[in-house]
């Protein structure tokens, strides 16, 4: 893409964000689209007609590709699976009633962490998703189903350190939408900047998706590395400066929604800003964490001058998450200035046993 295509693509009512990375895209995005499109049918992951135009206007697949360029076909399939999934929970949590229930959530996120729980061994014995999900017993929810299917694929092959470290990052996304998140919208407390920062990592699964640079690369950090300060401080920072981007660009559809987990509503609540005054408070933000994922890296490659197949590979996908997260933002239409969301475009079968006897509508 030219500069001045993405300077087209730039939302008017959206600061400008600066990024030092190149733009790059993976060749396959178009298979990953199709792909995209087959795997959430089968699964029962969308079933409407508006959920499914709604979904697609997002373009995961695309999303996929720009922050996983360099993963061979087979993996980018997988990995836009991972977004789909991903990305249609968080809008049960945010959009929905599934994220202001405690009960269900707890329910949901039980069968999803016995999932995370099996072995390689008893993954690959996991039967496909139903390629007929209206016909799927009511004990198995497509949103339990489908993890499975992504984790039989996903843990083949892996350590188990991997593993472990995965899982435990999904587990933590979910425990702290369903504890943290659920509870502020429960109770109407908006969390100070510290505390809403450090559990943003969390609720927006970045670490899940920074884990799945080692995926896409076929290559894991070993433990010298990953477990490094600098390795912990590049992987924070650029953590921050994904889902920063995120809440920037996805302000007004949550302003709609009357969703307050967003660092521009909470800088300007906290420091009594109005909205464009505490947007750019968070521009600058990311320019600040951007710089010091940079001193990051810079340590990183000195400590670790040898060439390792797994360090660039990580920090090259630390750095095309952070481009290409800014370049899906200011294209996506599902942060687009329209913020009204259809009827119909959540899918309640995906948390709600009662709804996968329901036939598509």
């Amino acid at each position: 893409m030219s500069s001045r295509r993405a300077e087209m693509n730039r939302r008017a009512d959206v600061p400008d964000i600066a990024c030092p990375f190149p733009f790059s895209v993976n060749p396959h995005a178009e298979r990953a689209r199709a792909h995209l499109r087959h795997w959430t049918h089968e699964t029962g992951l969308i079933r409407g007609e508006r959920a499914r135009r709604r979904f697609e206007h997002a373009d995961f697949g695309w999303f996929a590709a720009l922050v996983y360029p360099t993963a061979p076909p087979e993996r980018l399939d997988l990995l836009a699976d991972w977004f789909a999934w991903l990305f249609l929970v968080d809008d049960q949590l945010d959009d929905g009633s599934f994220g202001r229930s405690p009960e269900q959530l707890a329910e949901v996120i039980g069968q999803m962490r016995e999932v995370l729980d099996r072995s390689p061994d008893e993954t690959a014995a996991e039967p496909s998703p139903s390629p007929t999900p209206a016909l799927a017993p009511s004990s198995r929810l497509p949103v339990v189903a489908s993890l499975a299917d992504l984790w039989r694929r996903t843990a083949e092959g892996t350590s188990a350190r991997w593993r472990a470290r995965f899982a435990g990052h999904l587990a933590q996304c979910l425990t702290t939408a369903a504890v943290w998140e659920a509870g502020n919208r429960l109770s109407g407390r908006v969390p100070p900047e510290d505390e809403y920062v450090a559990n943003r990592r969390h609720t927006g699964a970045i670490y899940v998706c920074m884990d799945l640079i080692e995926i896409a690369e076929s290559a894991e950090l070993p433990p010298e590395i990953e477990e490094s300060a600098a390795y912990l401080t590049a992987l924070d920072a650029a953590c921050d400066v994904v889902c920063w981007v995120n809440d920037v660009y996805s302000l007004a559809k949550e302003r709609a929604l009357g969703e307050f987990h967003n660092l521009v509503h909470i800088v300007g609540h906290q420091r009594g800003l109005p909205d464009d005054k505490a947007l750019c408070e968070v521009v600058r933000a990311v320019a600040g964490e951007t710089a010091r994922y940079l001193a990051a890296e810079a340590e990183l490659r000195a400590a670790h001058p040898a060439p390792s197949r797994a360090l660039e590979g990580g920090l090259a996908g630390m750095r095309t998450w952070m481009r290409g997260n800014l370049d899906w933002s200011r294209r996506t239409h599902r942060y687009g200035a329209d913020t009204a969301l259809p009827d119909g475009y959540l899918e309640p079968a995906l948390v709600e046993a009662d709804g996968l006897v329901e036939a598509d509508r």
